[in-house]
């Protein structure tokens, strides 16, 4: 038994160092294996921080943009605005400016058409006032002169209508304030109150705007 024994015993000293070394070295290895485990958890922890970084970072940066957006936009929509109204003005501008260039070469012979309706009156009052009997072949020069102031009277008045100037001879129409004149107003049997029964001076329209309103004598009830 006690050879046994000590066949055992020698046995087993080669190998306690060994067991020894390996007690003293496995402290460290569980350290540097914990150390590891805990840079890689950092590492994911920085990882995971960074991650969340740059999740808000981009999404402040959109919000920047779109307000950024929304301002450049708001501004795109105040200038076109201002752009259309610009151009509403111009086109107004343009058609009063246009319209006044019309007016202003209808109308422009207005003052002269004026002066010439008084040398249409006394044309007219002259051939009115030739005897129409004495108009006859035995009286050659008051014929002639009369012939002349009614060919002169024919041809001032397809002048007059040429630019646009027209008579008013409104027997039997009814009274308007915007190209008859009431001189007087009489009660006459036969004719409808309210219309011209006389017609004292002619009047006249330049291009449908009344340049001189007739005299007239308006009917009134008896």
């Amino acid at each position: 038994m006690a050879a046994v024994a000590q066949c055992v015993r020698g046995a087993l000293r080669p190998r306690l160092p060994l067991l020894s070394v390996a007690l003293r070295t496995s402290p460290r290895l569980l350290c540097a294996a914990t150390q590891q485990k805990n840079t890689g958890q950092n590492l994911e922890e920085d990882q995971s921080q960074s991650q969340n970084e740059q999740k808000v970072e981009p999404s402040s940066a959109e919000k920047l943009l779109a307000e950024e957006k929304a301002k450049l936009e708001e501004q795109l929509k105040e200038v076109t605005e201002k752009y259309k109204r610009a151009l509403a003005d111009a086109e107004n501008v343009r058609q009063r400016s246009q319209k006044l260039v019309e007016e202003a070469k209808l109308y422009g012979i207005q003052s002269f058409c004026k002066d010439l309706l008084e040398v249409a009156d006394i044309l007219e009052k002259a051939t009115e006032s030739v005897p129409k009997e004495e108009i006859k072949d035995e009286n050659p020069h008051l014929k002639s002169l009369y012939e002349g102031l009614v060919m002169t009277e024919i041809q001032i008045q397809k002048v007059f209508k040429k630019h646009g100037l027209l008579r008013l001879n409104p027997v039997g129409a009814k009274f308007d304030p915007y190209e008859h004149e009431a001189l007087f107003h009489a009660p006459v049997e036969g004719q409808e109150p309210g219309t011209i029964a006389l017609v004292s001076k002619i009047g006249y329209k330049l291009h449908g705007r009344t340049l001189r309103p007739a005299l007239v004598g308006v009917v009134k009830d008896a």
